[in-house]
């Protein structure tokens, strides 16, 4: 049976796991995978559009909403490239500026409930033998 899998066993954690996520981002205003295009811009400031989807790995319409809802909810803005008028940067605002710290605990607690029941060596492996997943 397909619920006996590991694959099984994976999708429903990471479906939960996604719910908790979702639930700890709405006191923040942000809703689940906003914050996974935040994080790239506290990475870097003033991505393209075309540089964002290149790091996230989805389509372009995704990440053309995403900015669109983001750059409405405050938390950051397009301007042309200053040396490239044709060119459209994307810049975090104060207010996504102001998200990384509370959403960085967000996700180090998801990580403490992910891993509470694991002692120390078997967190160590279990970390390692996700890294290593394709």
């Amino acid at each position: 049976m397909l619920d006996e899998t590991l694959t099984y066993a994976l999708i429903m954690i990471m479906k939960t796991h996604r719910n908790q996520i979702a639930a700890a981002l709405v006191p923040l205003g942000l809703h689940v995978g906003q914050e996974l295009l935040l994080n790239q811009l506290w990475k870097q400031d003033g991505l393209t559009q075309s540089e964002l989807i290149g790091r996230l790995g989805v389509e372009p319409p995704t990440v053309t909403k995403t900015v669109q809802r983001l750059e409405r909810a405050g938390f950051l803005h397009r301007a042309p490239d200053p040396d490239r008028p044709r060119v459209t940067r994307v810049w975090l605002t104060d207010a996504g500026k102001a998200v990384r710290e509370p959403v960085e605990q967000i996700w180090a607690r998801m990580d403490e409930e992910l891993l509470g029941t694991f002692d120390a060596g078997e967190r160590e492996v279990f970390a390692r033998l996700l890294r290593a997943m394709p």
